[in-house]
């Protein structure tokens, strides 16, 4: 039979739905493999610009906390990181507690940024106790005051240390007495002399535990200094520029071994979390942080004020460093000019909630004193654990406060006065920022 004039069926409907399926699958699985392609490429290289981003911003982070570092020590470091802190700067029966940072007090008119220990005998004479390096170090500044400060009846005769770990962590002492001989000859060999003021740049190691100097009659200053951990309750870091290590505080807990841990809580009057206390409280648009008067050169103030009294210019409302269930207000000048002193807010509102839109507001400050947990009262000379804030019930004065803008305050203080007696600002009130 010729094929040519052979009869075809035509494909039955079953078959033709088979192959348009399998067509369909056949593309769709093309698709689905070009498209997991190109997504796997897109993820591929977006996790190398993040890996990229991640590693400029951590370099830049390094450089910075190096750069900030050197500022504070000098070129002569090396390494960056924290290092563990083993010896206590005391001997353990040598001081009797430790007073946590963000103390308010005289010419402290914003929190403290280093920690006291308080020595067994206070009234101790100069050099009754040794001080003693926390880890492997280099000193590579110390410093020498012999003026009255203030209101001090007596001429300073104090040495301050910093003690350099690597490029981006150090310690720092004040206070101390007298130097040991080896830090003593060091230390002579490169002083250099500024009126009542000397100072001494130096690239000295010392060892964890080894004497460095000696204290008696007063506290010792303690702090340490992570670069790489700025505090993030600073509303304008630059206005700290004259204390630059201030806003790298960080908590000695952190650091220390866990024999000395155990050994400094078991020193530590506050238990209240964080137990080291707290410097940082700005808020943005609130009134609760540190002011400074507007044109005052920030934190820096007037260093070349005869009576020394640079912090005339501060102003801070904060929680109290021992009870901070009490707000303090400190003031660098509140019935005299350049008299710091610090008052218990009583009436008219916390810090914390008073913002730009509260207007006007009165506030009634009140001394203070502390009691222990019994209620008994705190002498502040031997340890007791969490005391309380007893306000008094003499009214002290009045302090008007306005937030104009998120960082501008308008203020005035009123010694001696009920705010019923105030009307409202004078032109005495001052500006000011953060």
């Amino acid at each position: 039979m010729d094929d040519s004039h052979q009869f075809h069926l035509p494909t039955p409907k079953w078959k033709i739905f088979i192959i348009g399926a399998a067509l369909i699958s056949i593309a769709l699985a093309i698709g689905l493999f070009i498209n997991l392609s190109v997504k796997h490429k897109l993820n591929q290289d977006t996790l190398q610009q993040q890996s990229g981003y991640e590693d400029v911003t951590q370099k830049n982070e390094d450089e910075s906390a190096i750069k900030a570092g050197k500022e504070i020590g000098g070129d002569k470091c090396s390494g960056k990181g924290p290092k563990q802190l083993s010896a206590s700067p005391m001997k353990i029966e040598d001081f009797a507690f430790i007073i946590p940072y963000g103390l308010m007090v005289d010419g402290h008119v914003t929190p403290i940024d280093h920690q006291y220990f308080s020595p067994s005998v206070f009234n101790s004479k100069p050099d009754s106790y040794e001080v003693r390096a926390m880890a492997d170090a280099k000193i590579v500044e110390i410093s020498h005051r012999s003026r009255v400060v203030g209101d001090s009846s007596k001429p300073s005769n104090d040495y301050r240390f910093v003690f350099m770990h690597t490029c981006t962590f150090y310690t720092y002492y004040d206070l101390v007495t007298s130097l040991s001989t080896e830090v003593k000859a060091e230390y002579d060999k490169n002083v250099k002399h500024s009126g009542s003021f000397s100072q001494a740049r130096i690239n000295m190691e010392v060892k964890a535990g080894q004497l460095v100097g000696r204290i008696g009659g007063q506290t010792l200053d303690f702090a340490v200094w992570d670069t790489e951990k700025p505090l993030k309750g600073f509303i304008s870091p630059d206005l700290y520029k004259g204390e630059r290590w201030k806003i790298y505080t960080a908590d000695p807990l952190d650091y220390y071994s866990d024999e000395l841990k155990k050994l400094a809580l078991a020193k530590y009057l506050r238990t209240i979390e964080p137990a080291s206390g707290k410097i940082d409280y700005d808020v943005d648009g609130k009134l609760v942080g540190n002011w400074f008067q507007e044109g005052s050169n920030g934190y820096e103030g007037d260093r070349q004020q005869a009576d020394g009294r640079y912090w005339r210019s501060h102003l801070a409302f904060a929680p109290e460093h021992l009870d901070p269930s009490v707000y303090i207000a400190s003031f660098g000048s509140f019935a005299q000019p350049g008299d710091g002193e610090q008052f218990a807010i009583v009436s008219g509102g916390s810090p914390n909630e008073i913002a730009v839109g509260s207007g006007l507001v009165k506030l009634h400050v009140s001394s203070f004193s502390y009691v222990k947990a019994d209620g008994s009262p705190w002498d502040r000379k031997a340890l007791t654990t969490n005391p309380k804030v007893k306000v008094s019930n003499q009214i002290e004065g009045c302090a008007l406060v306005q937030l104009l803008e998120n960082r501008k305050l308008k203020a005035e203080t009123f010694p001696n006065k009920t705010c019923d007696k105030v009307a409202g600002f004078t032109p005495s009130a001052k500006i000011y920022v953060r």
